[in-house]
Parts: structure tokens; C-alpha cells; sequence
């Protein structure tokens, strides 16, 4: 296998395609070397095949907002590979939406999704819809008419959406009850990241966040060090974030801070429970704004308007809303500041001169695929309980994503070994990458 080849040929079909581009490329850097130990990949021709979608579909969403007037947006579903099960992967509504972020995301969650060890092929979707300031109602009519276009081409074993950034358990609830309408039938496992009350599972929402502290958990023990006392930095505070500053604290750390696109807080002496629980009424409010975060816990925190949460000083710094929100600089903050470990709980969180910057001065560092792997993993767990419908207990499902989690570390460890230093960026994509391309060979061209 030739990288530069295969990516020029890439560029010159797909211009402008940066995230989809930077995803390949980052993927393609760590398998070179196993690949070309596999003479019958190449003959199959499995790396031009894997990094091509198998299909895309593209769909303009009309609807009424509260003034009577028409918008339209661009609807988009990637369904990417199938080679190790159903389509999977999540829906996303954002102003930022695109064809190419869709393309990556899709990518990403082939290779995520094999290293749960759950069968579920990649796949990702969503809208340039912004849900920021719209009321409910305005949200039901969009995601309304978003399954009217899409939902005779997802299915309990073709393709399983679930939620994403700006899609959670009400955008899930709207969109599946349009579902049924269509359908004509009761089938709850078409979607994931639904309600207790109809079919979704104990700890779904939090599970992204829990999944990648257990994976830090395991990176640390590794490291022969405890996650108690270690200050936490999060990016965003929606259900990853949430999540993820829930876990650390239940564990025994100390979440530091947060940010949003306004700015960051700091939060000298940890996070609280209140705290956290505060979090999801700023999801809820549609604002996509923290400053209210420091204006209600005035006297325990500090807001800095048009900053990153990367200048706070920390231990483990988790990069929890976007892709890219971590770049070069941002890396070099942190390193000065002394940051120990880096985990990415958003997709591609960091950029490709962060990651280098991380690895160059040996601080452990643990991609999305990996570390974020637990919310896709347990909307698997869904699946299956749809399936045999049966409910577990949240114990039940902890202790599965518990398992999953160690798998997966125990499989970037595996394949990450380089010179006293643990790759996790090329440990994760061989193992993903193996699973995949070894199903698409005994599959056959097809």
C-alpha cells in the first residue's frame, strides 16, 4: 500500500473533504505497515474498498417553524461499511453539518464499532438543522419531517441510527414516533437512545462519558497510577461531557472545568453533584452557552469569555464536544501545564499537530474510536435487549460496557507497542481496521 497514492487519489475525488481526508489519513499512517504484511488485502484491493461508503443518501427537510414560515434543510444518512453487521452510527444536528464531517464520522465508527466486539457495521447521519434557540415544537416538526425522508432506509438489522451532538433522548423520541407512523409497526430497535419507557437502556445517556473513564481507568493502571485526586478538565457540557464529568467524579477525581463555544469555567475545587446535574439544564436550554454555569455557582467558579477549558491547569484533559477542538497550541498549553494524559471522548477531538505534540513528549494519549467507544457499545447492549426484549438492570449493563472497555484497551495495547511507549492512536486503528478488512476479504468483492 501506498498512502501518498491512495490519498492523492482521495483528494482529487473528493476536494475539500478536509475532516474525511485528515480521518483516512490518520487511519491509513497506522495500518501501512501490518497491510502490507497481507499481500491478500491488497489483491482484494480492501483499503480503496473500505474508505469509500458504500452509499449516501442526501434529502432536503422541510418544516414549519412557530412563525408559520417554510425552512428547508439538508438531510444526510452515510452508510458507510456492513461488512461485520447492521449500519450503526449516530444522527447529528448542527449548524456545521456537511457532507465531508459525515464522511469522517462515518469512517471513524467503522473501526469504532469492531472494537466493541459487537456486531455492527459504521454508519453516520444528521442535518445542518441548528437546534439552538428553537422551542420544542419546533424541534418535534423537524425531526418529524427528517424520518419522513429517512425511515425506508433504516431498519432493526440494516441501519440503526441513535443520537449524536444535538440529538438526544426528545430529537430520538420525535423521530422514532414518526417511525412508527410510517412503519405501521412496533419495532423499538430501529433507533438507540430512547427512553426508559420504551425500550431504552439503563445508563445509554451516560454511558459515552462512563465507557471512556473506564478506558482512562485502564490506561492509568497500565501507567501503575490512580485516578483519585487527578484534576479533570471537559470540553462542552452535553451527555458526553455530563457523563464523563459524573464518572471522573465518582471515581475520585476532581473536574476542574468545562467549556462551551462562549467560553470556559474553572472550578477550582472540583466539580459537585449539583454541578454536574446542572450541566443537563444547560443542554436543555438550547442557549449552547456556560456562562450561566458561573453565574450560578458564583462563589465556587470562574468564567473566561472566548477561551478554551485548555488553559486551566490539569492532570487528564478530555476533549468531550467537537472534532478538531484541540489543535497545535492548545496541545502546547497543556503540555506546559503539565498534563499527564490526554483521552479524546469526542471523535478526532484533536487535531493531527496536537497528537504529534502528545506523542513527541511520550504523554499517553487514547483516541475517540477507542476511548468514546462505550456510548455506540451500549446502544449495541439496546439492540439486544429490543431484540430478546428484555430490560437489564443498570448493574447488568455497567458491567458489560465495564468488560468492553477492557477489551478494547487490552486490544490498543496489543497492537500499540512501540519502543516502552503505548500507541493507542495506531494500536486502535490495526485492531479495528483487522476485524473489518478480514470480514470484507471472506466476503468476497462485492
Amino acid at each position: 500500500m501506498d498512502v501518498k497514492k491512495i490519498m492523492t487519489s482521495l483528494e482529487a475525488k473528493h476536494p475539500g473533504e478536509v475532516e474525511y481526508l485528515q480521518a483516512v489519513h490518520e487511519v491509513l499512517e497506522s495500518i501501512e505497515e501490518v497491510y502490507n504484511q497481507h499481500p491478500e488485502f491488497a489483491k482484494a484491493k480492501i483499503v480503496e474498498r473500505i474508505v469509500e461508503p458504500d452509499r449516501i443518501f442526501t434529502f432536503r427537510v422541510d418544516w414549519v417553524d412557530d412563525k408559520g414560515e417554510v425552512q428547508t434543510n439538508i438531510g444526510y444518512r452515510v452508510q458507510f461499511n456492513s461488512a461485520i453487521g447492521p449500519y450503526k452510527g449516530g444522527l447529528r444536528f448542527h449548524k456545521a453539518v456537511n457532507l465531508s464531517m459525515l464522511k469522517f464520522l462515518g469512517f471513524e465508527q467503522t473501526f469504532k464499532n469492531a472494537l466493541t466486539t459487537l456486531p455492527m457495521g459504521g454508519a453516520k447521519g444528521g442535518s445542518d438543522f441548528d437546534p439552538t434557540g428553537k422551542s420544542d415544537g419546533e424541534i418535534m416538526r423537524f425531526c418529524h419531517a427528517f424520518m419522513l425522508e429517512l425511515w425506508q432506509n433504516i431498519g432493526p438489522d440494516t441501519d440503526v441510527p441513535a443520537g449524536d451532538v444535538g440529538v438526544g433522548a426528545r430529537e430520538i423520541g420525535y423521530m422514532y414516533g414518526m417511525y412508527k407512523k410510517l412503519a405501521r409497526e412496533y419495532n423499538t430497535g430501529v433507533i438507540t437512545g430512547k427512553s426508559i419507557n420504551w425500550g431504552g437502556s439503563l445508563i445509554r445517556p451516560e454511558a459515552t462519558g462512563y465507557g471512556g473513564l473506564y478506558f482512562v481507568e485502564h490506561m492509568l493502571k497500565k501507567l501503575n497510577r490512580s485516578i483519585v485526586g487527578q484534576r479533570v478538565i471537559v470540553s462542552g457540557f452535553g451527555n458526553v461531557a455530563w457523563g464523563a464529568a459524573q464518572k471522573a467524579t465518582q471515581l475520585g477525581a476532581k473536574v476542574v472545568g468545562l467549556s462551551g463555544p462562549d467560553g470556559c469555567v474553572e472550578v477550582p475545587n472540583g466539580m459537585t453533584n449539583e454541578m454536574i446535574y446542572y450541566m443537563l439544564e444547560l443542554r436543555a436550554s438550547n442557549q449552547n452557552i456556560v456562562e450561566p454555569f458561573a453565574k450560578k455557582f458564583a462563589s465556587e467558579s470562574k468564567f473566561t469569555a472566548g477561551k478554551k477549558v485548555w488553559i486551566i491547569p490539569c492532570d487528564i484533559a478530555l476533549p468531550s464536544a467537537f472534532q478538531n477542538e484541540l489543535n497545535g497550541d492548545d496541545a502546547q498549553t497543556l503540555i506546559n501545564n503539565g498534563v499527564k494524559l490526554v483521552a479524546e471522548i469526542s471523535n478526532m477531538g484533536c487535531t493531527p499537530e496536537a497528537i504529534k505534540a502528545f506523542q513527541d513528549n511520550k504523554i499517553p494519549f487514547a483516541p475517540g474510536k477507542a476511548v468514546n467507544a462505550g456510548g455506540v457499545a451500549t446502544s449495541g447492549l439496546e439492540m439486544t435487549q429490543n431484540a430478546i426484549h428484555l430490560s437489564w438492570t443498570s448493574e447488568e449493563v455497567d458491567e458489560r460496557l465495564h468488560q468492553i472497555m477492557e477489551s478494547i484497551h487490552n486490544a490498543c495495547v496489543k497492537y500499540g507497542q512501540e519502543d516502552g511507549y503505548i500507541n493507542y492512536v495506531k494500536g486502535a486503528n490495526i485492531a479495528g481496521f483487522m476485524k473489518v478488512a478480514i470480514a470484507m476479504k471472506e466476503q468476497g468483492v462485492i
